[in-house]
């Protein structure tokens, strides 16, 4: 039979295994993505040596025949998309998740809530065929004239009306990365105190002003949170945008013309990629996905930082 003093000795021990446990599978996580980044890093090195880091991040030209390459287009396909897609589903999502906390009945709240769920659930090439079959007839025969009618002054929406581009591109990934932003939404506004809400209507304020000023200053960090995860998914996204782009490496300043993303290019054109230059230009691509959205996610964080201090300062 054990002492009572080995007790607190085995106790010990176990707490500390468990929090050596805990301690590497939080470490994997970092090893895995080290790995990743490691591997890219070694298959882009001949790419790098040839054209330079510089080059290859600025050049505009990609001729896989005289092994010329460079990323620019790619990575503002990237970012013109996903910042439609940031654009169009944001307010949505967060009014949505607004009328499901704050105003719906019970009923509709369970109808709904189980329609975003099957929404995140579908598979995004099934994305881009209801892209290709239906969206873009829609587009080219009745949105963008209309655009190119009322607002053809502004570069956006300059040139032909063809479907195929940067906006169709860019709603399909809104609609795509809705139910991530409207569900991690929806689960902070849960989180939030009722005493919060309950002061502010008690003190006079309608539900429209309680919503303003206590349930989003409160979630805002949570809403953050939210908008990030959906531009991240945004930024990987490679079927439905390959199908709706138009892979064309060029720059364009109008939302109508064909463009060509970081994942799409990878996805292309990588199963067929002969000689260790093409090989690595397409790995240095998946580096530079890597650091924008490593970019974007800290500019975001450091945001919501900024908001928090002038917040609590105010």
């Amino acid at each position: 039979m054990a002492s009572g003093a080995d007790t607190p000795r085995h106790a010990h021990l176990g707490d500390r295994a468990f929090a050596a446990g805990i301690t590497l599978l939080g470490g994997a996580v970092l090893l895995v993505v080290g790995i990743i980044v490691v591997a890219c890093a070694r298959l882009s090195a001949p790419a790098f040596a040839k054209l330079g880091f510089f080059r290859f991040l600025t050049g505009s030209d990609w001729n896989p025949v005289e092994d010329s390459f460079g990323a620019l287009p790619f990575i503002y396909g990237t970012l013109v998309t996903s910042a439609i897609a940031i654009v169009v589903a944001m307010p949505v999502a967060i009014g949505l998740a607004l009328f499901l906390t704050e105003m719906s009945p019970s009923r509709v709240r369970r109808f709904v809530s189980f329609f975003v769920e099957i929404l995140a659930a579908i598979p995004s090439v099934v994305f881009g065929l209801w892209g290709l079959m239906v969206l873009v007839p829609i587009l080219r025969d009745v949105v963008e004239p209309a655009l190119q009618h009322r607002l053809g002054f502004l570069p956006l929406f300059q040139g032909a009306p063809m479907g195929i581009g940067f906006l169709p591109a860019g709603i399909v990934l809104a609609i795509m990365i809705l139910p991530t932003i409207a569900s991690v939404t929806i689960e902070v506004l849960r989180t939030m105190p009722a005493a919060l809400r309950e002061g502010a209507l008690a003190l006079g304020a309608t539900r429209w002003e309680a919503i303003g000023a206590v349930v989003l200053p409160y979630a805002r960090r949570g809403i953050m949170g939210a908008v990030i995860l959906g531009l991240a998914r945004a930024l990987g996204e490679t079927m439905a945008v390959t199908m709706l782009i138009g892979n064309q490496p060029e720059i364009h300043g109008s939302l109508f013309a064909a463009g060509y993303s970081l994942p799409s290019v990878i996805a292309n054109e990588f199963a067929e990629a002969s000689g260790a230059v093409h090989t690595g230009a397409l790995a240095g691509l998946a580096l530079v996905l890597f650091g924008v959205t490593l970019m974007l996610s800290a500019s975001a964080r450091l945001l919501v930082r900024l908001s928090a201090r002038r917040l609590v300062a105010a």
